[in-house]
């Protein structure tokens, strides 16, 4: 599929994007967050993110936020409960487009590529639809003292779900946000109902759809601690350090 480029594809509505700390500060093992849920869902109505120790992974759907714990299941957050990091934003459908059958996650890639406009945008995406299977893995609760974020996930153990129906959601963010956030497809999943879910290492979807939400900017929110202003925010490593941590390969 060819690569939308005219620019009436482009994004012409200022749509923001809002999120909670960064990502390099959460590789250094800031676990400890500010926001409460509550506050962060004034932000917006979809997103992900994780929860204070690394207490599961976050997904937030149509206002709603779950965390789901390192076996898969999940639960409804609490609006008192905190998050070190998170990114939301009131997902408004920009590109809609029902998904070819039976592709994997590497397969789906080019396809999405081929909807956005323009690699210098933000973009909140959401599949929908049957899944032949997910293969997915969440962080184990850390106690302090924290460890990093690459020792942390060391603990992860993957869970597979099968034939279901459920939402991959998270963000697809230029490169120039390396740090701020993480680089391409960020995404997590949740199985319809609320049943399950985790960080999305891969996928098999039957049939689905696919919707783009183009975000032009970026309001960031950053701690006022000490554990951040002490935090070494630029390592040498890391490109290795987001690889490991969310690709996990």
């Amino acid at each position: 599929m060819a690569s939308m480029t005219t620019h009436e594809n482009f994004p012409t509505v200022r749509h923001t994007i809002f999120q909670n700390s960064l990502m390099s500060a959460l590789l250094d093992g800031i676990y400890d967050g500010e926001m409460t849920i509550g506050e962060i869902l004034g932000h917006g109505n979809f997103g992900i993110g994780t929860f204070d120790g690394l207490d599961g992974e976050m997904v937030i759907l149509d206002g709603v936020c779950w965390q789901v714990r390192h076996d898969g299941s999940a639960t409804r957050a609490t609006m008192d409960q905190r998050s070190p990091y998170t990114v939301v934003t009131n997902f408004v459908p920009h590109t809609v487009m029902d998904a070819p059958e039976n592709l994997t996650r590497k397969e789906i890639s080019p396809i999405i590529d081929s909807l956005v406009p323009s690699q210098n945008f933000m973009y909140a995406l959401r599949i929908t639809g049957e899944f032949e299977w997910v293969k997915t893995r969440t962080v184990v609760k850390q106690e302090k003292p924290y460890q990093k974020m690459v020792d942390a996930t060391e603990e992860d153990a993957s869970v597979d779900f099968e034939n279901l129906r459920g939402t991959i959601a998270g963000f697809r963010t230029p490169v120039y946000e390396k740090g701020i956030s993480v680089p391409g497809c960020h995404v997590h999943f949740l199985a319809e109902g609320g049943t399950g879910g985790g960080h999305v290492l891969d996928f098999k979807l039957r049939s689905g759809t696919i919707e783009l939400c183009p975000g032009t900017d970026l309001q960031l929110r950053l701690p006022l601690t000490a554990e951040f202003s002490d935090a070494d925010l630029d390592p040498d490593d890391l490109d290795e350090q987001i690889h490991k941590t969310e690709v996990k390969e």
